[in-house]
C-alpha cells in the first residue's frame, strides 16, 4: 500500500520541483530560442534566385566579403513603470509588442534581454536626421524609472560601463547616444529632465555644450534649422524645441531665450 502510494507521489514531486526550478521566464526563454533558431535558418539559406527576373542565373555565387550588421545608435529610455519585474513582464508578453536589448534596475543590475545584432521593438515611429527606421540601426536601453524621479547612482554607474562596452564593440560615434524623446519628440519625453546627460557626455556618450559666455549668435540664426542639423525631426518645431531643452537644459518649456540659442548653436556646430 505504502509502496504504491510513494510510487505515485515521488514522480509527481519530481515533476513539481523541476517545474519550479524552471523559473518564471521559462516560456519566454523557450520562445526566444525558437525564434532565434528560425532567423538563423533564414540567414543560413543560400541567396535566392529570382526566377521571375528575366535573365536570372539558375545558380548562385556566394561573395566572400560580408559580416553581421551592427548597431550605430544607442537609444536611452526610462521604463515609465514601477519596477524591473513589471518591465520584464511587459517585455515577455507577445501582446505588448515592445522590447529592448537591456534593462537597468535601480540596484544597478543589468538584464540583457536580446542579442545586440537583433532588432528590438523599442523606438517605434521616430526619426533622427535621415534615419527613419531607428529600431533597425540601434540598441535600446531601458532604465527602471517612472519618469518623475532621479536615477540612482548604481544605475548610472552600470549604464556608463555598458555604454563603454557598446561604444568600443560597435565603434558608435559620441553623437549617436541619444534619448527616446530626441527621436520621437511628439510622442515621448524619456528619459526626461532628471537624466544626467552631461555626465554621459563627459565620458564620450552624447554631445554637450561648452562655455557659451562669449559665443555670438548670428542675427539670421534659425532655431528650426539648427535643430534639423543636430538631427531632430522639425515637422512639429515646438515639440522638437521641448525635446532639445529636456536633453540639454533640463527644462521642458518651448520658450527659447538668448542663452538657449547659444547652447543650440554650440551643439549644432558640434554636430556638423
Amino acid at each position: 500500500m505504502f509502496n504504491r502510494f510513494f510510487a505515485v507521489l515521488i514522480p509527481g514531486l519530481i515533476i513539481f520541483v523541476i517545474s519550479c526550478n524552471r523559473g518564471p521566464y521559462h516560456a519566454s526563454n523557450k520562445s526566444y530560442k525558437k525564434q532565434a533558431k528560425q532567423y538563423a535558418k533564414t540567414i543560413a539559406q543560400s541567396p535566392a534566385v529570382f526566377s521571375v527576373i528575366e535573365g536570372a542565373s539558375p545558380g548562385w555565387i556566394g561573395t566572400t566579403n560580408f559580416n553581421m550588421r551592427k548597431p550605430n545608435y544607442v537609444i536611452i529610455h526610462h521604463t515609465a513603470q514601477n519596477s524591473c519585474d513589471e518591465t520584464y513582464k511587459t517585455f515577455t508578453l507577445p501582446r505588448t509588442q515592445v522590447s529592448a536589448h537591456y534593462v537597468i534596475c535601480k540596484n544597478g543590475i543589468v538584464q540583457h534581454m536580446l542579442n545586440d545584432y537583433l532588432r528590438a521593438w523599442h523606438a517605434g515611429a521616430g526619426k533622427w536626421g535621415s534615419v527613419t527606421d531607428i529600431n533597425s540601426s540601434s540598441i535600446g536601453i531601458e532604465i527602471d524609472n517612472n519618469g518623475f524621479e532621479s536615477f540612482t547612482g548604481p544605475q548610472i554607474n552600470s549604464l556608463l560601463q555598458l555604454l563603454d562596452t557598446l561604444k568600443r564593440k560597435y565603434t558608435i560615434p559620441a553623437a549617436n547616444f541619444i534619448g527616446h524623446a530626441d527621436i520621437a519628440p511628439t510622442r515621448k519625453v524619456d528619459p526626461n529632465i532628471y537624466f544626467p546627460w552631461k555626465s554621459l557626455a563627459a565620458g564620450g556618450y552624447g554631445l554637450w555644450y561648452g562655455d557659451t559666455t562669449n559665443l555670438s549668435v548670428p542675427e539670421n540664426f534659425s532655431t528650426t534649422h539648427a535643430l534639423r542639423i543636430i538631427g531632430y525631426d522639425v515637422k512639429d518645431s515646438t515639440a522638437a524645441i521641448k525635446a532639445f531643452k529636456r536633453h540639454f537644459l533640463q527644462d521642458s518649456s518651448a520658450v527659447v531665450n538668448d542663452g538657449d540659442k547659444k547652447v543650440l548653436l554650440d551643439i549644432m556646430n558640434k554636430s556638423m
